[in-house]
């Protein structure tokens, strides 16, 4: 070797660079199950009636130019369904909060990940391998 090349033991190691996408595995987990409990909510929504409170509804309007759908009445919620609803909210809003204040997004800012880098990680996090209940590859292999 000449003296101008140095040795690849003088050569410092270059280092890795930061990657926002790679995401902590407890960042992760509660991402996956925020999904998961917005996908619990969206379902109870669907089985309850549409009225939390017992309603009369309304009869459908066709007149004078106006459409408007009507409602049919609703009985409202059993005590216990509502419970549980209001109990997935609240579990919702501390995952998500979790998640929104994770420290991993400090580690990205502090390595200069801001502004649409630091948005695009965070969207990114919600189609991460590992971050959504159920992937493409999770349906081929059941069907």
């Amino acid at each position: 070797m000449s003296a101008t090349t140095p040795s690849p033991e003088q050569v410092p190691a270059e280092e890795e660079k930061f990657n926002p996408h790679d995401f902590p595995q407890k960042l992760r987990d509660a991402q996956r199950r925020a999904a998961e409990l917005y996908a619990e909510i969206r379902a109870t929504q669907e089985r309850l009636p549409w009225s939390r409170e017992p309603h009369e509804g309304w009869p459908e309007v066709t007149d004078h130019g106006r459409e408007r759908e009507g409602r049919e009445p609703s009985p409202g919620w059993p005590a216990a369904e509502a419970a549980a609803y209001d109990k997935l909210w609240e579990e919702l809003r501390e995952v998500t909060g979790y998640v929104q204040t994770h420290p991993w997004w400090k580690t990205c800012r502090d390595n200069g990940i801001q502004g649409p880098d630091l948005v695009a990680a965070r969207q990114a996090l919600k189609t991460a391998k590992g971050a959504v209940p159920l992937s493409r590859e999770d349906v081929e292999q059941t069907a």
